[in-house]
């Protein structure tokens, strides 16, 4: 596998004020757990204005540009672009967005040189993002970048994100095509996020996408307390129909850690176990994989989640005795 770092990209995720010093707890875990050395350490590129234009508008990128510059977290226009509470406009913050994204391009690229069947980016996977907008902590949405190159090679690629929280921006990014289907398992419940109070949740069984891409949007509304066993039956009974059906050419994986017991968000009470089971399901099919991270607000949980599932990536079985490490 093809595992995207560099330590200056770990240091520049590691300054996104909602997940403080995350990437390298995660990196470090993986490095002491002596994971490094069976994968292929490619060191990311920065996305270029034009890469992230692929997705994103001028107006937007210009904008994130111009208040990351001068640290400007009271812009008039700010507000229009989702820039403020959740995702607030401090100084570098295009920097970071531009690694991210540049990051999973990276990865992307990696899978259609065929240099490896699965390319990770732990901290990639921020779903939320639309075209022209800021949203849920994620300024830049990397995953629709990464499926947007792995395009150009693959004609069908299936995106599953198993997220405690919809995959909206991605949902929307691909709501017209059958190119891309998207499936997402998450909490869903009036007022949660990304939903609004006043137009319930996002993300419900009936949401099936548009025109040209109806069916190939799938939502798979989940209630709080869900444990391994049945969020399990659950993915594998969704996923073996939606491999028969759509025959994807390649995969990405969003695995946010916030449906794990311990986290702040509360509400779903898996294991890394329970999530590695899903992983595994994805990787028997032996698609071109695209692996990425995302929530995960319980730092060090995080950390063991992902360092457990780099672990199943390589058919390796690891002991829950944490090694040395910094």
């Amino acid at each position: 596998p093809v595992y995207v770092y560099s330590p200056e990209y770990v240091a520049l995720c590691d300054s996104l004020c909602k997940v403080p010093k995350r990437a390298s707890m995660v990196h470090s875990l993986i490095e002491a757990y002596s994971l490094l050395d069976q994968m292929k350490i490619v060191k990311p590129k920065v996305a270029s204005m034009e890469e992230m234009a692929s997705f994103h508008t001028d107006a937007y990128l210009q904008h994130l540009q111009k208040v990351s510059e001068e640290g400007d977290d009271d812009h008039p226009e700010s507000m229009e672009y989702g820039l403020g509470y959740d995702c607030p406009a401090t100084e570098g913050i295009f920097e970071y967005a531009a690694a991210v994204g540049g990051a999973t391009i990276t990865a992307a690229q990696c899978l259609l040189d065929g240099k490896c069947k699965v390319a990770i980016n732990w901290p990639g996977g921020w779903h939320h993002a639309k075209k022209d907008e800021a949203s849920g902590f994620c300024y830049l949405n990397d995953a629709v970048l990464g499926i947007l190159r792995l395009r150009q090679k693959f004609d069908r690629v299936l995106y599953i994100d198993l997220d405690l929280h919809h995959g909206d921006g991605v949902e929307d990014a691909f709501s017209f095509t059958s190119k891309v289907m998207t499936v997402s398992l998450h909490k869903f419940s009036p007022g949660f996020f990304p939903g609004k109070l006043n137009l319930g949740g996002t993300g419900d069984v009936t949401d099936v996408g548009l025109g040209k891409g109806r069916y190939y949007s799938v939502n798979v509304p989940i209630q709080d307390g869900i444990q391994d066993e049945r969020y399990y039956q659950i993915c594998e009974t969704v996923l073996k129909e939606v491999y028969t059906v759509f025959n994807p050419d390649a995969v990405v994986l969003q695995l946010g850690a916030d449906t794990i017991a311990g986290d702040p968000m509360c509400s779903f009470n898996m294991t890394p176990e329970g999530v590695g089971k899903c992983l595994k399901y994805v990787l028997q099919w032996q698609l071109a994989t695209l692996v990425l991270g995302g929530g995960g607000y319980n730092l060090a949980n995080t950390a063991r989640c992902w360092t457990y599932l780099t672990g199943v990536i390589l058919g390796r079985t690891l002991s829950s005795e944490i090694p040395d490490h910094e």
